[in-house]
């Protein structure tokens, strides 16, 4: 018996929604429909349970086309993911207060924004570390590439934004299992420079096809075709972002382990047991049901069948380390965290910080008016949205954060 529900239409295809037990709200509803209309869409659009309304599309849905891709529909986030690290320290290696943690944490990643994110800000090296410029030295060609063919995208800080947080939603946590085993995890992507790239090819694509935006249900979902002219420079744009995406993640967590090891709270620790790096945020060429297409995973993460996954809860619930069961229906996906359940500025309104100090008891974080858009109540029950996606995958591990990072 499935467990997703079918929303069907006459006018375009399916959407498979694995939404049992959690709430589909009516505006992601309708973007999802607008997204499945579109005619380079292939079989079905999934929607994971996290799904709710995002720019351009739904974020939590996977879009399967046909020798297309809809930069929307990857955003300006390319290749934002998560990254989890399991160590050999057991909760009884922890001090009793964490707060020290927290800040060596805090002192060897940049993170939140200030300046405008110009020159002096917080949240981006001043003079990027080694390690920064040398992972920098590897991307660099890349990048070369894609600003000699668009020179507008040649600004803005590059390296120093390598190995560097950000804002909103990204955050750094250490955790404990269910064995009382302590993890490090993270959730960041490309920065600055996969923003520049998605708002580029974004407007691009609406300009490309100007005289066709008026059959699309919304003009966000502009997409580039095969053949057509920025086609391949996307391609290469997008892929070369979700590559600094994912090296932005290794050098925050090596930075991390570093950090704790040279504390003096902590006795010595391996990482050798198990480590996670998944993109959840992102395009790649993949063949199902016999075709070469492309998979669009806007707040989704790859789940074929032993893939190991993250799924991360709030500030103050839990997060699971998953592997895939690779569900063909889902286009071997599941969900990417618990997904909104209501917007920043309604999360706002909503709660108090005293609110916000009971929610996230027990965690060392910060408890001011700033994060009060994170708290956990503006999320759905991360309960919930697993038992909707349990045909997806398997919990291997379950985390539950001691310290949260937030820029």
């Amino acid at each position: 018996m499935a467990n997703y529900r079918l929303i069907d239409q006459p006018a375009g295809v399916p959407i498979k929604a694995w939404i049992e037990g959690v709430v589909l709200d009516d505006r992601a509803r309708e973007q999802l429909l607008n997204v499945a209309r579109l005619p380079v869409v292939y079989k079905w659009v999934a929607a994971m349970p996290d799904a709710h309304w995002g720019i351009g599309a739904t974020v939590g849905s996977v879009i399967p086309t046909l020798k297309a891709i809809i930069p929307a529909a990857v955003g300006v986030d390319i290749g934002c993911g998560m990254m989890a690290v399991q160590t050999s320290l057991t909760a009884s290696d922890l001090p009793d207060n964490l707060k020290d943690l927290r800040s060596a944490i805090e002192k060897v990643v940049p993170h939140g924004r200030t300046d405008r994110g110009g020159r002096n800000d917080r949240g981006s090296w001043a003079h990027p570390p080694a390690h920064s410029e040398d992972a920098w030295k590897r991307l660099s060609a890349g990048y070369r590439r894609i600003i000699e063919k668009h020179p507008r995208l040649d600004r803005g800080r590059t390296a120093q934004h390598l190995g560097t947080l950000g804002t909103g939603n990204h955050f750094i946590e250490v955790c404990l299992d269910q064995d009382d085993a302590v993890w490090v995890m993270l959730h960041s992507g490309s920065r600055g420079p996969g923003n520049r790239i998605g708002t580029y090819f974004i407007s691009r694509a609406k300009k490309d096809m100007e005289r066709q935006l008026g059959n699309l249900p919304d003009e966000d979902l502009a997409y580039f075709s095969e053949g057509a002219q920025h086609f391949e420079d996307y391609v290469a744009a997008v892929e070369w972002a979700q590559a600094f995406a994912r090296r932005n993640r290794e050098l925050m967590m090596e930075a991390i382990l570093e950090a704790l090891r040279r504390s003096k709270h902590l006795p010595a620790f391996t990482t050798d047991r198990m480590a996670v790096n998944c993109h959840h945020n992102y395009v790649a060429r993949e063949r199902h049901y016999g075709r070469e297409i492309f998979v669009t995973r806007k707040g989704a993460v790859r789940a074929r069948e032993g893939d190991l996954g993250i799924i991360p809860g709030s500030m103050g619930t839990r997060s699971y380390i998953v592997r895939g069961k690779g569900n063909r229906e889902s286009f071997h996906s599941c969900s990417h965290g618990a997904g909104r359940a209501m917007s920043r500025r309604q999360a706002k309104k909503t709660f108090s910080l005293e609110q916000h100090a009971a929610a996230t008891r027990g965690v060392e974080c910060r408890k001011d008016a700033a994060v009060i858009d994170e708290t956990p109540g503006a999320y759905k029950p991360i309960e919930a949205v697993m038992a909707a996606q349990s045909d997806l995958v398997d919990i291997v591990h379950t985390l539950r954060q001691v310290i949260c990072v937030k820029g």
